[in-house]
């Protein structure tokens, strides 16, 4: 027996597509803020420049963070697309089952 309610898997599968999109990108975000945004100590100047170690130090601290925040989305992201997946497949199966309980009604019920 059907409820009426019709889910268009559809646009499901795009809302996966595109957060998996999503994901690949957060990862591209992660290595840059990983690997491409370092600057050495030397680049804040020498010794003379007393405040050149808390400049570094600040922007470690920052790259860090930033490295956190995209690590955090990116976890997000997946267990959003996850869920999403999880009921995409749901819906699926449930109408399945619908089509199936359908075409196995007894033979005589219809007449």
């Amino acid at each position: 027996m059907s409820n009426g309610m019709r889910v268009d898997l559809s646009q499901l599968d795009d809302v996966i597509r595109k957060l998996n999109g999503l994901l690949s990108d957060m990862d591209k975000a992660n290595t840059k803020a990983k690997y491409e945004t370092d600057i050495p100590s030397s680049a804040f100047g020498s010794e003379k420049f007393l405040e050149s170690n808390e400049l570094h130090n600040a922007h470690q601290k920052q790259k860090t963070r930033i490295e956190n925040i995209i690590r955090d989305l990116h976890k997000l992201i997946d267990e959003f697309g996850k869920s999403t997946s999880k009921v995409r497949d749901k819906y699926s199966n449930q109408e399945q089952a619908n089509a199936q309980g359908v075409s196995a009604a007894p033979k005589g019920a219809a007449n």
